[in-house]
């Protein structure tokens, strides 16, 4: 049998992050992850929220990551994983009520960032909700001393790659008409954000 990609880190946090979820997709009927990696957050959240219909997503060039996860997937609530390049305009498929990501907002240049927060300015409908988790910076700080190292290891990989400040991905929530409902502690000195239209 061929072993399924695997993330460490995503076996590390998928528990404390559906904790958040089942509250945060509590009414939601569909949510769209944007990077979906390996494919164990997709089916860990699809398996233990039955109610959604999860549709993964990746770059198109990591599809072969993800797929194979997704494509073991027992259930019938797992939609097949499509490409997305969140620079894309318009993206190839509709904004549905939830959206959730992560570990990319980081990953991407900050100038991607800001335009999924312009998509969703233009096509998210009022109320959709939002949820990223990954590392933040308050008031232009580090929360930890390993958010300082791993901020160096991303520019030292990717320049466009940095950990990004709250304030700055909160305002750009806002002027895309999200209002933030809850910034949530998470284990290894991450966040996990919720905005609501």
């Amino acid at each position: 049998m061929t072993e399924l990609p695997f993330s460490q880190s995503c076996e590390n946090n998928k528990s404390f992050i559906l904790d958040i979820l089942r509250e945060a997709f509590a009414d939601r009927q569909e949510v769209l992850e944007i990077a979906s990696g390996t494919g164990q957050h997709a089916c860990h959240f699809a398996a233990n929220m039955p109610w959604l219909r999860w549709q993964p997503t990746e770059m198109p060039e990591h599809l072969p990551l993800l797929e194979p996860r997704c494509s073991a997937y027992a259930g019938t609530n797992l939609l097949p994983p499509l490409a997305l390049d969140v620079r894309t305009c318009p993206w190839p498929m509709a904004v549905p009520d939830a959206l959730f990501s992560a570990n990319s907002l980081h990953i991407m240049a900050f100038s991607a960032v800001e335009l999924l927060f312009e998509v969703l300015a233009r096509d998210a409908d009022a109320d959709t909700v939002l949820a990223v988790y990954g590392p933040f910076n308050y008031n232009g700080q580090y929360t930890s001393p390993s958010n300082a190292s791993f901020d160096q290891w991303l520019a030292q990989r990717n320049p466009d790659s940095a950990i990004r400040d709250f304030e700055a991905v909160d305002r750009l929530a806002g002027s895309a008409g999200f209002a933030l409902q809850g910034d949530h502690e998470m284990p290894a000195h991450n966040r996990l954000l919720v905005w609501r239209r």
